[in-house]
């Protein structure tokens, strides 16, 4: 047992290493021009990627506040069950996220499709939908990325195989952007205080 546990860790410690740094950080300038600008953010996932879209719903709206800064307008669309259930049941589940944005998204806005596989139908019809909006959109990904990996603006992926570790690191992805964003307005608030030196 002790050898698996270990094995585990292991793993994920690899698969941190490889992740793309760069990528990351470009996400996180997206979401504060985002903030900074009005725009909303739409965030969806399947499953455990639901989960994840949630968690991370939350804390962008709650974790990220600070006095005199705009809040995130961000909406989770994995999370109403009467919307989601009444599009599944009536126009199939392919339709669950794509219609649920129809409504709302404008260019420019920013779409989050978070797929381990990066193949959920539902997924990608949202992600379609985006892109013919003029959103910009953002994959969440892993193993070798899937049809959502060619077909966001940002593709985040996490090259591993094992579903465990994608979703790991997804949810340590989003906690670490939500971290960073908070960051920026902190010492944003810092700066405004400083007074220049004269004399």
């Amino acid at each position: 047992m002790n050898q698996q546990i270990t094995q585990y860790i292991d793993d994920l410690k690899e698969t941190l290493d490889a992740l793309p740094l760069d990528k990351i950080s470009r996400a996180i300038d997206i979401l504060h021009e985002a903030r900074l600008h009005g725009r909303q953010i739409f965030i969806m996932g399947n499953g455990g990627s639901a989960s994840t879209a949630s968690h991370f719903v939350c804390d962008l709206s709650k974790n990220t506040r600070q006095p005199g800064w705009p809040h995130f307008k961000v909406i989770g669309l994995a999370d109403n069950m009467a919307s989601f259930s009444a599009f599944a049941n009536d126009e199939g589940y392919t339709s669950v996220f794509a219609q649920q944005m129809s409504a709302f998204i404008q260019p420019n806005d920013i779409v989050i499709a978070i797929s381990t596989s990066g193949n959920s139908p539902n997924v990608l019809a949202g992600v379609a939908l985006a892109n013919q909006v003029g959103a910009f959109t953002i994959g969440f990904t892993g193993f070798n990325g899937g049809e959502l990996g060619a077909m966001v603006d940002l593709d985040v992926h996490v090259p591993s195989h094992c579903i465990e570790h994608v979703e790991d690191i997804h949810l340590m992805l989003e906690h670490l952007m939500v971290t960073a964003l908070r960051q920026h307005a902190t010492l944003a608030l810092e700066v405004d205080k400083v007074q220049p030196v004269t004399g």
